[in-house]
């Protein structure tokens, strides 16, 4: 009598694969390092490559996870070989994002490029965020430029914090007053917790005209958090927070709003 064996079938299939025919995506793949695939070159051990991962669409085999060892690969004269992948069929480049962010949980891969990937994975924070910055004419990336936001980090915390309504208020108030140079992390933090803390009682185009007129405009604000933080001790986005209230505060006229150690002691 036989005994039945059950197995587990995956999705994902062991597949020689032409180096040739593989292809790196621009928006589901981080951005390629030179020195990284220099290194793995010049060090290079077929049996320390591992098997990386790709994906069969439309006739091109999309790499997934691996694309450094597939560069170095090229580069050592390998171009024309075939390698051991696991490969997937007919994912659309959605699904090829959302694998690789999968793949990558628990490598060391940038927030910025998780970021990226996250967009194009479609995924609900990122795609949010994303929507938000590129609403004000702005948008997210590590390379600079007019109207580019670094500060991803930031976006997150200010969008779980304080919502997309709010998030995209900070943002206006931070562009319209100091420009690109105020898309820093502490100054996204700061101003997000002000209008998350303040809401309808902040009059936008107030905060804008006094944070953008403070002598000194972004290092005024930046100073006197640095002032603040050295005689309370409290974290570096607090004290952005009560240094922008300081800021809208000053001068005569205009509905001023409490003191942040006050708001914040209360709630």
């Amino acid at each position: 009598m036989s005994k039945t064996t059950n197995r587990v079938e995956r999705s994902v299939h062991l597949r020689w694969v032409p180096i040739d025919k593989m292809r790196v995506s621009s928006r589901a793949q981080r951005d390629q390092s030179k020195g990284r695939i220099d290194a793995i070159a010049a060090g290079f051990d077929i049996e320390q490559i591992g098997t990386p991962t790709v994906n069969e669409r439309d006739g091109i085999f999309w790499i997934i996870d691996g694309a450094h060892r597939i560069g170095a690969m090229k580069q050592i004269g390998w171009g024309d070989q075939q390698v051991q992948c696991w490969c997937y069929d007919g994912l659309t480049e959605e699904e090829e994002a959302e694998t690789f962010l999968k793949l990558n949980d628990v490598k060391p891969v940038s927030a910025m490029h998780r970021f990226k990937v996250g967009v194009v994975a479609n995924r609900d924070t990122e795609s949010d965020i994303d929507r938000v910055v590129r609403s004000l004419g702005l948008n997210v990336s590590a390379g600079g430029g007019v109207g580019s936001i670094g500060a991803v980090g930031s976006l997150h915390k200010a969008y779980k914090k304080v919502g997309p309504g709010a998030l995209a208020q900070t943002l206006r108030i931070i562009r319209d007053a100091y420009g690109d140079p105020g898309f820093k992390a502490s100054v996204i933090d700061g101003i997000s917790l002000v209008v998350g803390k303040y809401g309808d009682e902040l009059d936008e185009e107030r905060a804008v005209v006094k944070l953008s007129s403070a002598n000194g405009g972004l290092s005024a604000l930046t100073g006197k958090a640095a002032v603040i933080r050295k005689s309370t001790g409290e974290p570096v986005t607090q004290c952005t927070a009560a240094a922008a209230v300081e800021i809208y505060n000053t001068g005569r006229g205009g509905q001023k709003i409490p003191g942040w150690w006050r708001v914040e002691a209360a709630s």
